[in-house]
C-alpha cells in the first residue's frame, strides 16, 4: 500500500469519527414523524418527515455578522411555504451551530410542527448537541 492510499484511508476514518447519525420515529396526533440528525463538525443536518420519506422544503440557518443574528434562507422549495424555517432559526439559537433543515410537515399543521420541534429539541439535548448555559456547545 502506498502512502497516498494510506493517507486517504486515514482521512476517511477521521471523517467517520466526526459524523454522528441518529434516526428515529415518533407517533404524534395520529401521524408518524420521522427524524434524521447528522452531526458534522460545525453544523447539523436535520430531516423531519411527515408520514413518508419525502425530503420536503430545505432551509439553511446560521449566525451572521456583525451582530450574531440568525439568518434563514430557503434552499429547496417555495418561499410561500415557510414550515420549518422557524424551527431552523431556533435550532441555531439552541445549538450555536449552522443548521440545514429539511421538513415535509404540511404548512397548515402548526400543532404538528410544534410537537416535532419539541421532540427534536429533546433529542438534541439528550445527544449533547445544545449549547451549555456557559456558552459553548456541549460536546
Amino acid at each position: 500500500m502506498d502512502s497516498d492510499a494510506l493517507g486517504k484511508q486515514i482521512e476517511e476514518l477521521k471523517l467517520k469519527d466526526q459524523l454522528q447519525i441518529t434516526a428515529f420515529s415518533e407517533f404524534v396526533n395520529d401521524v408518524s414523524l420521522h427524524f434524521q440528525i447528522i452531526r458534522f463538525p460545525k453544523q447539523i443536518f436535520v430531516w423531519i418527515g411527515y408520514n413518508s420519506a419525502k425530503l420536503g422544503h430545505m432551509y439553511a440557518a446560521a449566525t451572521t455578522r456583525p451582530n450574531n443574528m440568525v439568518s434563514v434562507t430557503s434552499i429547496l422549495g417555495g418561499v410561500s411555504d415557510n414550515t420549518g424555517s422557524g424551527i431552523a432559526h431556533r435550532l441555531v439559537l439552541k445549538t450555536g451551530l449552522n443548521i440545514i433543515l429539511s421538513c415535509s410537515i404540511p404548512k397548515n399543521s402548526p400543532m404538528i410542527e410544534t410537537e416535532a420541534e419539541k421532540i427534536l429539541i429533546r433529542k438534541l439535548i439528550s445527544l449533547g448537541y445544545t449549547k451549555s448555559r456557559l456558552g459553548g456547545t456541549s460536546l
